[in-house]
């Protein structure tokens, strides 16, 4: 029996009603840049599930549109202008290492404390301008009001920055981190067991197979680590929350409340290790199938034979590179067969070979999964690294700054990468690592392995990462999956405070039994003695 069209309409209306009343809403607090990239990633599925997404963001931002299909902006006033800020932020970086040139161990040595005091001081302004962010947003009674009113079921923040975590607690909402570093470090390091004996500290570029003076090194990157963070970032958050939350509130855990850390690495890249129930991981979320090249960048691909062709892109972040080293990687490409597409947006170098083709922008996914992509060359970005692997292409890192040289030092250990150091680059070493990549196949064989493994799970990594989203909103919260480990001192987390209570009670009983035998002692023989 056909049903009337009257019913099919209402029909429609209904299963409509219904799916928006499934949804939830949703309130994230992105950082911008490349973060965004893969924050976007989850904001555009969680739409597609029906959710109501509202995203904060600066007037200035640079990546962050204010108009979006899959979301509602709440627009902030400037924040300085993100791009200007992390142009400014990268160039000295870079330059200290390009002119360091070590080739000795206390010239590295040196080179690395130039690097650190640089990056302190940058990121010290950098945390002082984001959390000046959270302060008109409280003290603008209008939008907190209307923040209250909407009565959003969860908060999706990055914690690099610490505005996301401030606002949920304010709104006593349920917390979810979109997350690998955040304002206090590795996230790992702050909720799980971190045994440094097989836990390699950031930055360090050590695996989980260390000798002794790799231990040594790890303990005191560790201990100067901590301290380093704690120095950028305290400063800043602290006299926020004691503002607004009173001094009682424990700022050391303030950061570390989230129901669920979607986590955004996996035990392909990452090295063994404890974890939480609370932690969720979705390693490689943002990747895909490649969709087809545009026809022109598909005909230069074609046109590299069996060779291939060979993809060059220093992320979002860095377009151009100083002109000398810009020669040196041109003049390493033109000695080769292959076909080079290099994102670079400076000026054009003179030793360009024919071979080269510059652009300004690349589908990076797309051709990544293309058969003729040979070498993935790369700063070592998180999302690229996924990628990579995600595609099964090995790289030739060219890392230059915050988690890269470590996203890099990872693969290699894992057989996939070779690492160039761009303070020593020239032609020469850059066509050597490009060569062994090239032609040995073990790396691409390494590759590929870590793609498959990869690959093989009962569910994709976004579906993942949308279910648990889902079911903080279902549960309102996931308080249960939390441990109070991180609520804890150290003194308490350790035991430290049992041991010394048992060992006094051993103590005092030994204390005891030692006073008993002397007396009987005393009894027995000095009484006979006495008679």
């Amino acid at each position: 029996m056909k049903a009337p069209p009257l019913s099919l309409l209402t029909l429609t209306l209904l299963l409509n009603q219904l799916s928006s009343a499934s949804g939830g809403k949703i309130l994230v607090f992105p950082l911008d840049g490349s973060h965004w990239v893969n924050m976007k990633v989850l904001i555009e599925e969680l739409h597609a599930k029906g959710h109501e997404i509202s995203v904060i963001r600066a007037s200035d931002s640079w990546y962050i549109s204010e108009k979006s299909p899959s979301y509602t902006s709440i627009t902030l006033p400037s924040t300085g202008g993100f791009e200007e800020n992390f142009e400014a932020f990268l160039a000295p970086q870079l330059q200290v290492r390009l002119q360091s040139k070590p080739t000795s161990f206390w010239s590295y040595f040196w080179m690395h404390v130039q690097l650190q005091r640089l990056v302190v001081d940058q990121f010290s302004q950098f945390h002082k301008r984001m959390s000046e962010i959270i302060i008109p947003i409280f003290e603008d009674e209008n939008l907190m009001r209307s923040l209250h009113d909407a009565k959003y079921d969860v908060v999706l923040t990055d914690p690099g920055i610490g505005g996301g975590a401030i606002l949920a607690r304010r709104l006593q909402v349920p917390l979810i981190f979109n997350v690998r570093w955040t304002i206090q470090g590795e996230a790992h390091l702050l909720i799980a067991p971190s045994p440094l004996s097989y836990i390699p500290f950031t930055a360090t570029e050590l695996t989980d197979k260390m000798t002794f003076p790799q231990r040594i090194k790890n303990v005191l990157s560790y201990i100067l680590g901590t301290y380093t963070l704690s120095r950028i970032t305290e400063p800043y958050y602290k006299p926020l929350v004691r503002k607004y939350f009173g001094p009682d509130v424990d700022y050391s855990t303030f950061f570390l409340d989230a129901d669920i850390w979607l986590m955004r690495n996996d035990f392909i890249f990452e090295f063994p290790r404890p974890t939480m129930p609370n932690i969720v991981y979705m390693g490689g979320f943002q990747c895909k199938p490649p969709k087809p090249l545009p026809e022109d960048l598909e005909q230069f691909v074609q046109s590299s034979g069996d060779h291939g062709v060979i993809i060059m892109t220093l992320g979002t972040l860095v377009g151009k590179l100083p002109q000398d080293v810009a020669e040196e990687i041109a003049a390493a490409f033109a000695q080769l067969p292959q076909k080079v597409v290099w994102r670079y947006m400076g000026q054009r170098p003179a030793s360009l070979g024919n071979n080269t083709l510059l652009v300004d922008w690349l589908p990076q996914n797309d051709l990544l999964g293309h058969p003729k992509t040979r070498v993935f060359i790369c700063h070592g970005g998180t999302n690229g690294v996924q990628e990579a692997i995600y595609h099964g292409v090995p790289i030739v890192g060219l890392p230059l700054f915050f988690d890269q040289p470590d996203n890099i030092s990872r693969i290699r250990a894992k057989g996939g990468a070779v690492v160039v150091d761009i303070a020593v680059l020239d032609r020469h070493i850059f066509a050597d690592a490009l060569m062994t990549v090239l032609y040995n196949s073990s790396y691409r064989e390494n590759m590929q392995r870590l793609s498959r493994l990869h690959r093989d799970q009962p569910m994709k990594p976004l579906d993942r990462a949308v279910f648990w989203i889902e079911y903080v909103i279902r549960h309102k919260g996931a308080r249960h999956l939390q441990s109070p480990s991180y609520k804890m001192s150290w003194f308490v987390y350790n035991s430290v405070d049992v041991i010394a209570a048992l060992l006094t009670v051993v103590v005092l009983i030994t204390l005891t039994c030692i006073s008993i035998v002397r007396l009987l002692w005393r009894m027995i023989f000095v009484g006979k003695t006495n008679e």
